[in-house]
């Protein structure tokens, strides 16, 4: 069922291009107005493509929404998705009166399009592995519709935050590298894109008819700037109404009228191990490379204290799924034993080797993101220390993709809403090939994978809990990655505009889409 939706697209797209070239620059402090800096700039706005993967997608809507504190609320739904018996079916009722940006209304079509095109290898979508587990998706009537699953998967739901898109724009498929909402959204979302200059600045204004209410902050600016001092100096200019930075600069660039806030993550920072490695694909090496890090000290020293060790990619946030037993001691004696033990021996010059394999091995971090740099060198520093050379290398990250087979990179990842998008892509054997960073070092783990699996099939919230908290205890055991931190996302804010910040747990995405402007189109001015 077609909406005639096109030419008001058009229209639309016209009328925006116009607003766009007559828009005035935005200034800080401007009431209702918000002028922030971001140290990303997404490469592309469709959500097929990643764009809001974890919600928050300020153009689009889903079905479900994050509620900012791992529990998840209807928004295009307009109640809680109901599943079978066994949880391989889920019927969703939908938001009566729900328009898009372009005018034209909201119905079950628009679902089944975007679902469908997520897991059909027409639409070359980046996050189809995501949605293995779908089978199919049905209209029940233009209000309802019915996801049939292969299996059954109790956590369905943390995939309903998908942004929702015109069933139009999906009409003909095709590879979605190309579609023109990559650049020109079209969505249901709180805030419709007025103007993007890539490689400089973003322009969003509030979405009137939004079905949630109008934003009160009806203008937003975000600026491009990749550079963390750059941003901070340009804070304290009094350039910007706020920005992301890492946590010590925070701490630093708050002054009168602005205030450094550091929100709890899923976030994870990881040293992940090639196992075709000829050294880390020993188990031996995996488990002293665990015992050898000081995840407090870099914390301590990196941080400014903002985050928490990670030993595994469940973090304490998960509550009942978090295994607080599954850790490694910082422990560079047993470390040494455990590398004597399995026959690595230190060299003249301080490195161990085996039968002629010297302990040494790269590890890649992307150049442009300066705590990665920072954990890298403490890693590498901590694994010198037990005789095991870390060299480093800062690389773009349009070059890693061809060197995880031989080379360790520090990984970043996490999701709060379930256990199973936090784990099951880091550590299944079944995500390898999957995805550029799913699984990138290959572990495999008989153990994990088991318990992944029927994590992703339990029913019972305690028997879920367990099994995820087994999934730790084996892994610690036979270790793939270093899970070095999960880090706290910190951001200066000017504080005296408007109320309604809600400090959130977020996931790996943030900067200005997430960060203190996760909920901005709930914000009201202050009296």
């Amino acid at each position: 069922m077609l909406k005639r939706r096109s030419w008001v697209v058009g229209l639309s797209l016209v009328l925006g291009v116009v607003v766009a070239g007559c828009s005035a620059p935005s200034q800080p402090g401007k009431p209702g107005e918000l002028l922030l800096a971001d140290g990303f700039e997404p490469e592309s706005l469709n959500p097929l493509l990643g764009y809001g993967a974890e919600g928050a997608a300020k153009f689009y809507d889903g079905l479900l929404a994050f509620d900012g504190r791992a529990q998840l609320r209807p928004a295009l739904a307009v109640d809680p998705p109901q599943a079978n018996a066994d949880a391989t079916s889920w019927t969703v009722k939908l938001r009566d009166g729900v328009r898009f940006h372009d005018g034209t209304p909201f119905d079950a079509e628009d679902v089944v399009a975007t679902y469908r095109a997520a897991i059909d290898p027409a639409y070359a979508s980046t996050i189809s592995s995501d949605y293995d587990m779908l089978a199919g998706v049905e209209a029940v009537d233009a209000h309802t519709v019915r996801f049939d699953l292969k299996f059954p998967y109790s956590a369905w739901p943390s995939k309903l935050v998908l942004g929702v898109m015109p069933n139009e724009s999906l009409s003909t498929p095709a590879p979605q590298e190309s579609s023109p909402l990559n650049t020109r959204p079209v969505g249901t979302g709180p805030y419709r894109l007025v103007e993007w200059r890539q490689g400089d600045q973003m322009t969003w204004a509030a979405n009137r008819d939004y079905w949630g209410g109008a934003p009160a902050v009806h203008d937003i600016t975000v600026v491009f700037a990749k550079d963390d001092n750059t941003r901070a100096q340009r804070l304290a200019a009094g350039e910007f109404d706020g920005t992301v930075l890492p946590p010590v600069l925070a701490g630093g660039a708050a002054r009168d009228g602005f205030r450094a806030v550091h929100h709890e993550t899923a976030d994870y920072r990881s040293i992940a191990l090639p196992h075709n490695n000829p050294v880390t694909g020993d188990r031996a090496v995996r488990t002293a490379l665990n015992l050898a890090v000081d995840r407090e000290g870099m914390i301590k020293a990196l941080l400014g204290g903002h985050g928490k060790p990670a030993h595994t990619p469940i973090p304490p946030s998960m509550g009942a799924h978090h295994e607080p037993a599954a850790t490694f001691a910082h422990d560079p004696r047993e470390a040494a034993r455990v590398l004597d033990e399995a026959g690595w021996r230190v060299g003249p010059d301080g490195i161990r080797e085996r039968g002629g394999t010297r302990a040494t091995f790269t590890v890649l971090y992307f150049a442009d993101d300066s705590l990665r740099r920072d954990l890298a060198t403490g890693f590498a520093s901590d694994a010198r220390e037990i005789g095991i050379e870390v060299e480093l290398a800062g690389v773009d990250r349009s070059a890693v993709a061809d060197r995880l087979d031989t080379d360790g990179i520090v990984l970043g990842g996490g999701n709060p809403i379930d256990p199973d998008p936090q784990a099951y892509s880091s550590l299944s054997s079944s995500a390898i090939g999957t995805g550029t960073y799913d699984n990138p070092g290959q572990y495999r783990n008989a153990e994990v994978d088991a318990a992944l699996d029927a994590a992703r099939r339990e029913l019972d919230p305690g028997k879920r809990a367990e099994l995820y908290r087994q999934v730790q205890r084996a892994y610690v055991a036979d270790p793939g990655l270093v899970y070095l931190a999960f880090v706290d996302h910190s951001y200066v804010l000017r504080d005296d505009s408007f109320t309604g910040y809600q400090a959130p747990v977020e996931p790996h995405t943030h900067g200005t889409t997430w960060g203190p402007w996760w909920n901005v189109e709930t914000w009201k001015p202050r009296a």
